[in-house]
């Protein structure tokens, strides 16, 4: 029986932010020592559309056979050794790029930036790729550079030669799956950064805080929370012993918590409750927020969580 090798896919459609996502997924693809494919969509337009010269002369789908060819040339001069590959592929970007995603690794997609607002703007192609993919799928800014997912050097210099920036994962305690959990862990290791976990909780909402009582049930909860965290960590603690965890049981929006740990991140995993229904993906809040949000890249990884809204 023939073994099919995983890739890091990458999709590519010559913006800014695909290209970051391009880049990223090249260094992922070093790390993780697999291949990488540069997957571009085109989309067919009407047929006398399809013949109109764009800027320089070049029809449409003569751009679609260009922007790849000349991706893939770049991408190999900077990753020297890399195995790089390209497909392409006809019809809906989103379809494609679900379909394609299903024998990968994990999908990485471009997100752009927001101006002056940190933060990705998520478009309908990839919250319809991440809410329906079966495979992990990374979401990066336009502009992500190298050196933004490392620590400064002595002078306070961007540089790729120094460690990595910690991961961070948000975990939900209602349902904490293990893939969302397994990736991160192996996300840090091969990075060799440490893991910092992030549970954000939310008291009663009737409660009036100020008051002694109030005061006490706060802590309380706050007590059942850090405990239940650390439970729950324990065993992957055993299992991944050369990472060291940090773990944060917070009071208030898990999002907001999570957007904030975005800003010292070299990556932030969180996760997506797969739905079995005829209504398709579903992107919970909490997920939705922090890719709108976050400051670094976002993983999303599918798990079968069966109890809770999921995040």
């Amino acid at each position: 029986m023939d073994i099919v090798t995983r890739t890091v896919v990458a999709g590519l459609d010559g913006s800014p932010e695909s290209r970051a996502a391009a880049e990223w997924a090249a260094r992922e693809a070093q790390l993780l020592e697999l291949p990488l494919k540069l997957v571009h969509v085109w989309e067919p337009v009407p047929e006398p559309m399809a013949h109109t010269p764009l800027p320089g002369a070049e029809t449409e789908r003569d751009w679609s056979e260009r922007v790849p060819r000349e991706a893939t040339e770049g991408v190999r001069l900077r990753h020297p050794g890399l195995d790089v590959s390209t497909e392409q592929r006809d019809g809906r970007a989103a379809d494609a790029l679900v379909s394609v995603a299903r024998d990968a690794e994990l999908l990485v997609l471009g997100s752009r930036g927001l101006g002056q607002i940190a933060g990705f703007l998520v478009g309908s192609v990839g919250l319809s790729v991440v809410a329906h993919a079966e495979r992990p799928v990374v979401l990066v800014r336009a502009g992500e550079q190298a050196a933004d997912e490392h620590t400064p050097d002595p002078v306070g210099i961007p540089s790729a030669a120094t460690p990595f920036r910690p991961v961070v994962l948000g975990l939900d305690l209602v349902h904490p799956d293990d893939e969302p959990i397994a990736f991160a862990f192996a996300a840090a290791a091969r990075r060799a950064t440490s893991l910092r976990v992030v549970h954000g909780w939310n008291p009663p909402a009737h409660r009036a805080y100020g008051l002694s009582a109030d005061l006490e049930l706060h802590g309380s909860q706050s007590l059942r929370e850090r405990a239940a965290l650390a439970e729950v960590m324990r065993p992957w603690r055993e299992r991944f012993p050369a990472v060291e965890i940090t773990e944060e049981s917070l009071s208030g929006s898990p999002a907001q918590h999570l957007v904030d740990a975005s800003r010292a991140a070299s990556l932030v995993v969180v996760g997506r409750r797969v739905r079995r229904i005829p209504l398709g993906g579903h992107i919970g809040p909490v997920t939705h927020a922090v890719l709108h949000h976050s400051t670094a890249p976002v993983a999303v990884v599918p798990h079968q969580g069966t109890h809770g809204p999921g995040m």
